[in-house]
């Protein structure tokens, strides 16, 4: 195991002819014809994909966007030789306790910028100091800034052993908490299996379990699960699949064929990531009633900016190829108390009760709004779910402490 570097202070900064290039490939853009696609059934509507283009060649503001994410303090450090940027954002209260936040794909680190100074400042916005985190939140291996990524293997569990050294090693905490959505509810939820000693507990926005690829056909999603289900849930079931298998069968099986295309066009990439945020988010087909404009190309700008796209459809099939194996064989499997929300109107979702089962259950929720994008979806919601998991294991832990 090689020594770690010291993280080194980072700031968001990309370069003005980057930015220039951008807007040449977009307003040189060959369009395809669309036709009989009016309701998306298709993919994605070419007349509103052409209007956000429009809008990130000629009036979006990638500056503004920069230097809201340069208000908080960014580092890097290298583990083993895998680059890992992180924010972190220091807790004000009595006792703040450190978090680690992990987000999935689509996704970036900067999807949790609405809930980041609401659990590291409580106060401020209306809530208990008593509640206070220190706020840790890395961009995944090969993800944004965690870039350029160029060693295979990597996946949800080995991040789970990089988040691990992270937040001890590096960070020197002797016990942490761990939040986390899509690939992250799995990171996260890797961390409550093995690692429970080192944590308060765990919050996943969608519960996970950590086998989902570890099958001979990872890209069937339902398999025989969905003949032995009543007749609405597999219907349910069904149509959340529909939603999700393209890109998981893709990513799993062909991810660097799909990256040349998305490496060189970023309208084709924006249009790739378009289709997941209508689709799993709680947006009833008008994407901008849960994202703004700022928000989709924000996102878009980042995959684009750091070259990045081919390494985080990896993590698909690094999943598969390299599948996961138990750490122990108690029960429930993850052993650190665990908080989960469910967002019922989560598109990507498949078999949420199916997998409570596999938690310490401290603390459920349940919500009729907000997807699969919770942190932007539903900040304030997630925010109270995190808070209410943590208020009394933290409690417990400082008092077991101090008893020691």
């Amino acid at each position: 195991m090689e020594k770690m570097q010291q993280p080194q202070k980072f700031a968001v900064n990309i370069a003005e002819d980057v930015l220039e290039d951008l807007r040449q490939r977009l307003r040189r853009t060959r369009w395809p014809d669309d036709f009989g696609n009016d309701d998306w059934r298709y993919g994605v509507n070419g007349d509103y994909l052409r209007s956000l283009v429009d809008y990130w060649a000629e009036g979006f503001d990638w500056q503004a966007q920069q230097q809201a994410m340069n208000r908080f303090d960014h580092y890097r450090v290298a583990i083993d030789d895998i680059p890992i940027h992180f924010l972190r954002q220091p807790g004000k209260g009595p006792s703040p306790i450190p978090i680690i936040l992990t987000h999935g794909w689509p996704w970036t680190f900067w999807d949790y910028r609405d809930v980041i100074e609401p659990l590291s400042d409580p106060a401020r916005f209306g809530g208990d100091p008593a509640d206070a985190f220190e706020v840790i939140v890395p961009s995944l291996p090969g993800f944004g800034f965690s870039t350029p990524l160029r060693t295979t293997g990597i996946n949800f569990w080995s991040t789970a052993d990089l988040w691990q050294r992270l937040m001890t090693d590096v960070l020197g905490f002797s016990r942490y908490a761990a939040q986390g959505g899509d690939w992250g509810a799995m990171i996260t939820t890797q961390l409550g299996h093995k690692y429970a000693d080192s944590l308060y507990g765990i919050q996943v926005s969608a519960p996970m379990t950590l086998n989902a690829f570890s099958g001979a056909r990872p890209y069937d999603l339902l398999g025989a699960h969905v003949s032995q289900l009543p007749p609405d849930v597999a219907a349910q079931a069904i149509a959340a699949e529909r939603r999700i298998a393209s890109h998981v069968t893709v990513h799993l099986l062909d991810p660097q064929t799909l990256a040349y295309a998305m490496h060189d066009s970023p309208v084709g990439l924006l249009a790739w990531l378009l289709e997941r945020l209508r689709a799993w988010s709680d947006c009833g087909g008008d994407v901008e009633s849960r994202f703004s404009r700022d928000d989709i190309l924000t996102k878009a700008t980042l995959y684009w900016v750091t070259e990045s796209f081919g390494t985080t459809v990896r993590f698909y099939a690094e999943a598969a190829r390299q599948p996961w194996q138990p750490s122990h064989e108690r029960m429930p499997m993850v052993e650190a108390p665990s908080g989960v929300s469910m967002f019922r109107n989560d598109g990507a979702g498949l078999f949420g009760e199916a997998m409570l089962p596999i938690y310490n259950l401290h603390h459920l929720s349940e919500h009729g709004s907000g997807g699969h994008f919770a942190p932007m979806e539903e900040p304030q919601l997630l925010i109270e779910d995190i808070r209410s998991t943590f208020r009394t294991l933290r409690w417990q832990q400082q008092k077991t402490s101090q008893a020691g």
